[in-house]
């Protein structure tokens, strides 16, 4: 059932201040000496402070706590290329997200670009203003090369959440479904329905986790992905099976997961009951899985199943990982968000799970109590604890691999993320009641 109409998800965005976000002073400019040191000439000695030392930057200015959400408009949520115009509501929300579970700042740009040579070339001139850039629903395979490139030109975190937000949470949900269900890594077969940007990141995470890529069994819109065919992009024939095994109800036989970034009702009761004892299924199309949650739950109790909704146990939310994995990254000064950095936040989520849950983030989700198992593998996006298991995480793993620039001690940095989130909320929460909104 919706929890909104149509007209007041309107209203939500046009109300009061037009938006979702507001740029605001955090100085004071009250007397002339204030406006001298905002301005000129007061400026000048943070300019002159700048000049000769780039990495004071990250001193005077915002640039530290500052990330640029930029998107093309050509895969925007299930709506498809709807343009940077259309895309504006998406990015500005995800500039909500990051403040709110983050305390990160955000510009959303939305750019006019008809190649990747103009979005790399675009995002190349942002990085003396950012402290790091969030890539947001930009088209595959466009996207895969976009990301490649800025990686490897730039010295910020690049970071396109459309790939790699699935892939760690739900990575974080395999470790703690495969040590229930006693299965290893390295014997599973997984089928995944969909062959875009969040499955191929996806793929690639669960290989480097000990997944053997040879079973691994992709679909797109075609079938099955195998040597025999001749449309193959470049990443989708690097999942490319030795020969056609048929079709997903035949691969569906005996396997031990199944990962949906596809379209509702790919797969079906029957195809469930084929799947192995103890299965895992991740049904991520939203707002309507692969398979209802009831249906397969039904068929088989012993499957362990998340889906992108919240009324269901165990979510995919992408939520549960770019605020925290940036902030990790921002506070070391991490040159880039590696490999090691996504596997650290995975492996945080899922340790995290295995905790127990407070009371007051039980009653927040409307449950008596949250016990690690089948219908607990993940952790809740409202538990404020994931902020201080993630960014410890990430940034410890952005020390151990070199690609920190500043040395952190982690555990007075857990104390300061609770300072500081507990200071943000407070700042938040009095200019969101001083428009006195009514919904």
């Amino acid at each position: 059932m919706a929890l909104f109409t149509k007209e007041e998800a309107l209203k939500y965005h046009e109300d009061k201040r037009r938006g979702k976000l507001e740029v605001f002073s955090i100085k004071p400019c009250d007397t002339q000496k204030h406006l001298s040191m905002a301005y000129s000439p007061g400026v000048a000695e943070a300019c002159r402070a700048i000049h000769a030392d780039k990495e004071d930057s990250y001193r005077y200015t915002n640039r530290g706590n500052l990330v640029a959400v930029v998107s093309d408009g050509t895969a925007v949520l299930g709506l498809g290329n709807i343009g940077p115009e259309a895309a504006k509501p998406v990015m500005e929300g995800k500039g909500v997200l990051f403040k709110i579970f983050a305390d990160i700042d955000v510009y959303d740009i939305n750019i006019n670009a008809s190649s990747p040579d103009e979005i790399v070339s675009f995002c190349k001139m942002l990085e003396p203003t950012f402290g790091g850039i969030n890539l947001e629903d930009i088209k595959a395979p466009q996207c895969f090369e976009v990301e490649r490139r800025l990686k490897e030109e730039m010295g910020i975190p690049v970071f396109h959440d459309d790939q790699h937000g699935t892939a760690i949470i739900s990575a974080a949900g395999i470790l703690n479904a495969l040590e229930i269900s006693g299965k290893r890594i390295e014997e599973i077969t997984i089928v995944v329905s969909g062959a875009g940007a969040a499955a191929i990141a996806c793929s690639d995470l669960y290989v480097s986790m000990g997944v053997k890529r040879e079973n691994i069994f992709m679909f797109d819109s075609r079938g099955l992905i195998h040597a025999g065919r001749d449309d193959l992009n470049d990443f989708k024939r690097h999942y490319a099976q030795d020969k056609d095994h048929g079709s997903l109800a035949d691969v569906m036989k005996g396997a031990d997961m199944f990962l949906g970034l596809s379209v509702k009702d790919a797969i079906d009761a029957d195809m469930v009951k084929s799947m192995a004892d103890n299965a895992i299924i991740f049904a991520c199309a939203n707002p309507d899985p692969e398979i209802p949650y009831p249906v397969a739950k039904e068929v088989r109790p012993d499957i362990i199943m998340g889906t992108g909704r919240s009324d269901f146990p165990n979510q995919v939310n992408n939520v549960l990982g770019f605020p925290f994995i940036f902030r990790g990254a921002l506070d070391c000064r991490a040159s880039s968000i590696n490999e090691e950095m996504k596997l650290a936040a995975a492996q945080a989520l899922a340790d995290l799970a295995k905790e127990p849950v407070p009371q007051d983030i039980c009653d927040a989700y409307g449950v008596d109590s949250l016990e690690y198992g089948i219908d607990y593998i993940i952790p809740k996006p409202l538990d404020p604890r994931v902020l201080t298991w993630l960014a410890p995480a990430v940034a410890k793993a952005a020390m151990d691999t070199g690609v920190a620039r500043k040395q952190i001690d982690l555990d007075a940095y857990v104390k300061e993320l609770e300072e500081r989130m507990a200071a943000s909320r407070a700042r938040t929460r009095s200019v969101v009641d001083s428009f006195d909104y009514d919904f």
